[in-house]
């Protein structure tokens, strides 16, 4: 065992720890405060309501310490067990070495493996946990279309991506990770821009928004706001589940708001207005924007340091390989970097909150406070979200401040 070797196992050792480390924490934590509802939702969410959130946070958590548990062993089968440098021979035998082909196979054949280890995990929380919680309306023959049409879309958006990157790679020199980059970058910004109209309709149905009343008042809102978007829809969100949400997607001219038909069925105009208007306070801060030049310089970065790592044989030896190539170091570097981000996580979790607060901020400026924070209460309530998370098991996973913190502020005026 090479020295990175014993690196590689200490970070994927200690990485899976602290997974089921903090998801122990938060099951012990939620069940702890299980029997009563904070003070400051005892007069908006009854005790039946709290308890449901706890049972179904602890064993949402539950089912992720296994998936983390059979993710690690992946993992380690692949590297150290040998399965990877078995189907990359498997692959050369039916292709030349380091050709396009036999990337693509190599990709192909490993996120099959992938896929088929997690689809048990994935039957199971939508046909037993979801369905168990009340929150299921996908049958079997939507479940089985949904993936049908994930295989085939990835195999047409996957498959061009991944020989581009791939020719650029063995063609444009020492500086390729750059050329990639740009790439990469132009990917992104185009599939925002086509999600919307090209890809989303695939799955699901979005219709105009048909309430006059709230339409008027929505509109009402973005003229005060200085926002301008393409449509109002209604996504048949429920034919899938019953968590309901809002959102806006792409950009510039092309941006679209998007309410699931759920999120309409239970809250008020009021609380409606409010929610979007949160929505748009992360657009006037620029969040969007700067989560993607965020993301744009992490990526450089790392493609530089996937640039330094391709041609070191110390890399490919430590974790179980003896055939370099781009392909190969593409996956590797692919398996490495989540084990090595992973004690990060705070740090991005922190950004987004402190844009969470930002949104509110500006949404108890341009809103009804008071409405929104039904609205969050509301939301809490019918996605069964705990109101008691384990702070750290929350630092690390949640993107949006916990429930009490959360309307504490905007009550407070501190948002």
């Amino acid at each position: 065992m090479t020295p990175f070797s014993l690196v590689f196992l200490c970070a994927v050792l200690l990485t899976c720890v602290l997974r089921l480390w903090l998801g122990t924490r938060q099951m012990r934590h939620v069940v702890v405060h299980r029997s009563q509802v904070p003070d400051s939702f005892a007069a908006s969410v009854s005790l039946a309501e709290h308890q449901k959130a706890a049972d179904y946070s602890v064993a949402k958590t539950r089912l992720g310490l296994i998936e983390t548990a059979i993710g690690t062993a992946l993992l380690l089968t692949l590297t150290f067990g040998g399965l990877l440098q078995a189907v990359a021979d498997g692959a050369a035998q039916l292709f030349a070495l380091n050709g396009y082909a036999y990337g693509l196979t190599l990709f192909a054949l490993i996120g099959t493996i992938g896929f088929v280890v997690d689809l048990p995990a994935s039957i199971y929380r939508t046909f037993r946990l979801e369905a168990r919680f009340g929150f299921n309306k996908m049958t079997p023959a939507l479940f089985v279309s949904d993936l049908l049409k994930q295989l085939l879309l990835s195999a047409l958006i996957g498959a061009p991506l991944l020989l581009a990157v791939l020719w650029l790679m063995a063609h444009m020199g020492a500086l390729w990770w750059f050329w990639v980059w740009l790439f990469w970058l132009g990917f992104n910004v185009a599939a925002l821009l086509l999600y919307p109209t090209l890809i989303a309709p695939l799955f699901n149905k979005f219709s105009p928004l048909e309430d006059a009343a709230l339409k008027s008042r929505i509109e009402a809102l973005m003229a005060r706001c200085g926002f301008a978007a393409k449509g109002l829809f209604v996504m048949d969100g429920s034919k899938r589940s019953a968590h309901g949400n809002a959102y806006f997607t792409g950009l510039g001219r092309h941006k679209r708001i998007v309410f699931f038909d759920t999120l309409l069925a239970t809250l008020t105009p009021a609380q409606v207005e409010a929610v979007l208007a949160h929505e748009l306070g992360h657009f006037k801060h620029r969040h969007i924007v700067k989560r993607i030049l965020l993301l744009a310089a992490l990526s450089l970065a790392l493609l530089w340091l996937l640039d330094q790592l391709i041609d070191a044989p110390w890399f490919y030896a430590g974790l179980g390989v003896h055939t370099p190539g781009t392909a190969m170091a593409l996956l590797l570097f692919s398996f490495a970097l989540p084990v090595f981000a992973f004690p990060l996580s705070p740090l991005t979790s922190a950004l987004s909150r402190r844009h969470e607060y930002e949104a509110d901020r500006y949404a108890a400026a341009n809103a009804d406070a008071s409405a929104l924070v039904a609205a969050l209460v509301r939301l809490y309530k019918d996605n069964a979200a705990t109101l008691t998370p384990d702070p750290l098991h929350s630092a690390f996973y949640d993107s949006h401040p916990p429930a009490s913190l959360r309307i504490a502020a905007l009550q407070g005026g501190a948002v």
